[in-house]
């Protein structure tokens, strides 16, 4: 098969997510989810196209993935090829190539999901086993309980309360109110939600922004994050529960979250909330 690798521009961001979609299923592992891309609309749609990869074969997109940063990039297959050894081994070359346009040169990183033999591949070329990340499900097939907080959906009005606690929580400046409008505006955010926590005293302790990938598909939690000066209360596991509940709501089979193993309370927060960890995941990577 003819292989063929792009930069899709903004106008196939709209296909890389179809085809995003199309691969999300219960049985999959975790992978590249639309959820992913949509959260990244708030770099606006040039910036987030240049930052996709496609490889198509006969005009059907085959393969996606995503520059989280210039040198870490996340990837995915259709389901029916990931086994596929010409694919893997196309996919070698052009991530191992810097004139391909995919990876630059020196030490990457990539994610790819649990089971595709590109993983087998990479190895035998000399790369390397590198971060581990626990992915976690919560099955939405029985309603989801009360999470004990006031949950409020975002909106422009509370934009600038939904990326404070953000900001506090991840100790970042760059989520500002401006960007949030950017990211709202965008056509991956009409199947999203940004929840608010609040507590007792109505202060806004903890937000959560979930993705669906479309009716009978596990939906994803991407991000979550309780404020600093509000943590040890239990009020991610809280926010965590409503995500799910947003979810279901939204008519996905389950909610997915995936974070690094290291991240010991993250995992704890996740479970107490009903996600159930999974396979651990390691990233592959090529050293400088």
């Amino acid at each position: 098969m003819t292989i063929v690798l792009n930069e899709p521009g903004v106008d196939g961001l709209t296909g890389a997510v179809d085809a995003l979609r199309a691969w999300q299923d219960d049985r999959t592992p975790l992978q590249l989810h639309p959820g992913d891309l949509g959260w990244a609309w708030a770099l606006g749609a040039k910036r987030l196209a240049a930052a996709v990869r496609t490889w198509s074969v006969g005009g059907r997109i085959i393969a996606v993935g995503y520059l989280d940063a210039s040198d870490v990039l996340r990837l995915t297959t259709a389901p029916d090829l990931r086994q596929d050894g010409d694919l893997a081994r196309h996919l070698l070359a052009d991530l191992d190539d810097p004139e391909r346009g995919v990876l630059p040169p020196g030490k990457v990183s990539l994610e790819i999901p649990n089971g595709a033999l590109l993983r087998e591949v990479l190895l035998e070329a000399g790369w390397n086993l590198d971060e581990s990340w626990t992915p976690l499900r919560r099955d939405l097939a029985e309603p989801v309980e009360d999470c004990g907080l006031r949950i409020e959906v975002a909106g422009p009005k509370t934009a600038g309360v939904r990326t404070a606690v953000h900001r506090s929580a991840f100790a970042s400046p760059a989520f500002t109110e401006e960007i949030w409008h950017v990211l709202a505006a965008g056509p991956l955010y009409a199947d999203a939600r940004c929840l608010i926590g609040y507590d007792e005293q109505d202060n806004a302790v903890a937000a959560a922004t979930v993705w669906s990938a479309g009716p009978g598909k596990p939906g994803l939690l991407e991000p979550m994050g309780v404020h600093a000066g509000h943590r040890g209360r239990g009020y991610g596991t809280a926010i965590s529960v409503a995500a799910a509940a947003a979810l279901g709501e939204l008519g996905a089979s389950g909610a997915l979250v995936s974070t690094p193993s290291a991240n010991a309370a993250a995992v704890a927060a996740y479970r107490a909330a009903g996600y159930v960890p999974s396979s651990e995941r390691l990233d592959v990577s090529r050293a400088a």
